[in-house]
């Protein structure tokens, strides 16, 4: 969380005030006999000290490159070197410590002296150094050679830190510390003092989550000069103090680079979540949660409904002659009414009911705690009344009227969608009849007898040859060239003609028989791209979608292998097509798929956007496209929502290496905006809709080079 400047001030006021007092105390009880109890531990102190230091800085040189990204930002790669070198500094100052004097003590050597000064020096000027340059992203350098060139350039100052210059100051006179060393840390503490300066109005101006923390890690390396220009003897307490200062100023650094490398990703990828999945649930004018979201809360509220023995109602409200409003007052102001509407509505809305909005000029009221359909009817009556009072709108005043259809579960319904449907017909039925209230009336047997006839044909569809598919191109946007096809199912039966997918599919799945009707689908469109790749046409990849019940069948699997074998076709030149939802179980779906992709067939997500999506989990699925789903593509030039949101899935897959197929391209505008958001291929009317495999011939396969559209 961030926290506001004056908050910031005050931190910093804090840590500082803290450190004097800290220094203050220590150097009155460096001045008191009792100093004698740590003095006479005194090497074995800074040695443990000395080791934990080394530790630490080896600790921020593993933890800056445990969490790998495809891009590293520079700061980061040159803090990893820096605190690997003065690690090293640290632990060859603990190496050579100390020196045996006539009377048996141990005190600090003038190399080990002149190897912990070195490494102060370093670390002020890479501080220095590494805050003030333009911070950018590079490529991941090699682990190796990262580590070797460090290392290369330690051996170096080592070598020369070593050597016995004539002329140079020393560090150590006797027992006594010189004054080039006092020197020396002062002009480090100078340093350090830069660097805060410069790290707080970064953190001022930049608000980085990772700043703070590196701030008072250069205070506490400020400290430490502070206490080692204050010593005056090799076995003097600063030292020791400022040794500790030092590992404090580690740990803070080492939190830093953490908060950098895995809490701000991790809390912006949160925030794109969140900001996603609320566009993806919410109807732009009203604010209100959309249909997408109803389906999902009304799914919750039947299941509950269930066990409580409860009934669910569902109204959808319309306003009526609101294209009257919408004529005379331009879209601008329409759009204010819908809000006035859609905020009444909420508002006074009880604690067992929720408000949706369905786009235009209609919405839904999920009502549920109730258990007779006149509580429900009551209920509805007094909504009606809410619009006795006028709407306000730009200081004019607008007299509304409502038409609400009425479904209740489970009586008028079995599912969020037949409800939702089945209150919806209630609703025109009543604007037909002049009504202001209608709840659905039942024909479920006539229904039920549709239904069940229907079941039978299909059933046996698939032996009398009824079903056939046809094939929509899909298309680079680049060059404009088709690029794969997706290969779809139809059905013409003898008695009604051509039926609807919409319509068969689902009872297809219900019924159980969409698993032999996928492996017809699956066979025949492998056969078919085989006959045209033989045909020596240009290899295309076709995609196939899978139903739920297939993708979790046991011998999924084995059928792929067994029709991609039958009919000769390579994998490459094969995709499944699944949905987020058949990812909900994810351990199971991540084998499924892992399977699929080992060999060698290609994976998308279809119709991404509208089930259960989430980046953690995506950005571990074995997958090689996302289609953006048509409701999505739509409207995206009226809809500034469609249009964020097909933005931001091309950016994500962009930054996931997926490629992106946006599906329903029906018009230039559309294609002219997914080309602005580098969108890969498309498919959709404007290129073609879906075509017999004769007609897919003569207008794709023939003249492969002449771009579609």
């Amino acid at each position: 969380m961030k926290v506001k400047l004056q908050d910031q001030r005050k931190v910093v006021i804090l840590a500082l005030v803290c450190g004097l007092l800290l220094y203050i105390v220590s150097q009155w009880f460096r001045s008191s006999t009792s100093s004698d109890l740590i003095i006479s531990g005194y090497p074995v102190l800074m040695l443990l000290s000395g080791f934990a230091a080394a530790a630490a800085c080896i600790g921020i040189y593993n933890q800056s490159l445990l969490f790998q990204t495809p891009k590293l930002t520079l700061r980061r790669v040159l803090l990893t070197t820096l605190f690997l070198l003065v690690g090293l500094f640290q632990l060859v100052h603990i190496v050579l410590f100390a020196e045996e004097i006539p009377n048996g003590a141990m005190i600090e050597s003038e190399l080990s002296l002149k190897m912990m000064t070195l490494g102060s020096v370093i670390c002020a000027v890479g501080l220095l150094f590494i805050y003030t340059v333009s911070e950018k992203e590079i490529a991941l350098p090699r682990k190796f050679l990262l580590f070797s060139g460090t290392l290369g350039g330690f051996v170096i100052l080592y070598t020369l830190g070593i050597q016995n210059w004539s002329g140079l100051p020393k560090l150590l006179e006797e027992d006594m510390l010189s004054y080039t060393f006092t020197q020396f840390h002062f002009l480090v503490g100078v340093l350090y003092g830069v660097s805060a300066i410069v790290l707080f109005y970064k953190w001022k101006k930049n608000k980085d989550g990772d700043l703070p923390y590196i701030l008072y890690g250069t205070l506490s390396f400020l400290f430490a000069e502070c206490y080692w220009v204050s010593a005056t003897m090799v076995n003097d307490i600063n030292l020791l103090m400022g040794l500790l200062s030092n590992c404090i100023g580690y740990y803070f650094i080492q939190k830093g680079l953490y908060t950098s490398v895995v809490d701000t990703p991790f809390l912006k990828q949160q925030a794109a979540e969140a900001r996603m999945n609320y566009i993806a649930h919410h109807e732009d004018v009203t604010g209100l949660p959309n249909r997408r979201r109803l389906s999902q809360r009304l799914k919750a509220m039947m299941d509950e409904a269930i066990v409580q023995e409860q009934l669910v109602g569902v109204l959808v409200l319309n306003i009526n002659r609101f294209k009257t409003i919408n004529d005379s007052l331009g879209q601008q102001a329409a759009n204010r009414v819908l809000h006035q509407v859609g905020q009444r509505l909420k508002h006074s809305s009880l604690p067992c009911e929720e408000v949706f909005g369905l786009g235009r000029d209609e919405f839904v009221i999920a009502m549920t705690d109730f258990y007779t359909t006149d509580t429900a009817l009551r209920r509805t009556r007094s909504i009606l009344q809410l619009f006795e009072k006028p709407v306000m709108v730009d200081g004019n005043e607008y007299h509304l009227t409502l038409g609400i259809g009425m479904a209740i579960f489970p009586h008028d319904g079995e599912s969020p969608e037949e409800i939702i449907q089945n209150a919806d017909t209630a609703l025109h039925n009543a604007k037909e009849q002049g009504l202001e209230l209608n709840r659905y009336a039942h024909a479920m047997q006539m229904k039920a007898q549709e239904r069940l006839q229907l079941e039978n044909d299909l059933r046996k569809a698939l032996d009398r040859g009824q079903f056939y598919l046809m094939y929509q191109p899909q298309v680079n946007l680049a060059s404009g060239l088709v690029v794969g096809m997706e290969a779809l199912v139809r059905w013409q039966h003898p008695q009604r003609g051509s039926i609807s997918p919409a319509e068969f599919i689902p009872l297809a799945e219900e019924s159980g028989l969409i698993v032999p009707l996928g492996e017809w689908v699956l066979r025949q469109a492998c056969k078919q791209n085989k006959i045209w790749q033989e045909a020596g046409y240009r290899k295309l990849c076709v995609s196939v979608n899978l139903s739920m019940r297939q993708f979790r069948h046991s011998h999924l699997l084995d059928n792929i292998s067994g029709i991609l074998n039958e009919t000769g076709l390579e994998p490459a030149w094969l995709e499944l097509e699944i949905t987020e939802s058949m990812t909900f179980d994810k351990d199971r779906a991540f084998e499924q798929l892992r399977k699929i992709k080992e060999i060698g067939v290609h994976i998308s997500i279809d119709d991404f956007g509208t089930g259960y999506s989430s980046l953690h989990y995506l950005k571990d699925l074995p997958i090689d496209r996302l289609k953006i789903d048509r409701s999505f593509v739509n409207e995206v030039m009226e809809d500034r929502n469609n249009a964020a949101i097909v933005s931001t899935i091309t950016s994500m897959a962009h930054h996931l290496q997926l490629k992106v197929t946006a599906e329903g391209v029906e018009n230039e505008e559309q294609l002219v905006f997914l080309r602005d958001q580098h969108c890969h291929e498309a498919q959709g009317y404007f290129f073609s809709k879906p075509i017999l495999p004769s007609d897919f011939e003569t207008k794709f396969l023939r003249d492969v080079d002449k771009p579609a559209g």
